[in-house]
């Protein structure tokens, strides 16, 4: 009981900073790229005006989407390669 509290802790804890650590690399690196590849240096800043009073920031949707990617594709390669799913099926073999 008491290891799985910790690994909780410890998985909150690390979640967290592989979250800011995601999120850094994406603002820094990965919003500047696709943003000039797309024409614009800032991702975060495109929108497209509709009406004259709507504003539709797609721009920040696509920063918190690519977040997301990389985040599941990290937690994914987390778990299968470092056979992190192993040790709950030996957990309930026992």
């Amino acid at each position: 009981m008491e290891q799985g509290v910790v690994g909780l802790a410890v998985g909150f804890i690390l979640g967290g900073a592989v979250s800011d650590l995601v999120a850094s690399i994406v603002e820094n690196i990965l919003n500047p790229l696709i943003g000039i590849a797309l024409g614009d240096t800032n991702l975060d800043a495109m929108s497209l005006a509709l009406g004259g009073e709507a504003v539709l920031t797609y721009g920040v949707v696509l920063t918190v989407f690519i977040n997301f990617i990389v985040i599941a594709a990290f937690v994914y390669w987390a778990v299968k390669k470092l056979g992190l799913d192993k040790l709950d099926a030996e957990k309930e073999d026992e």
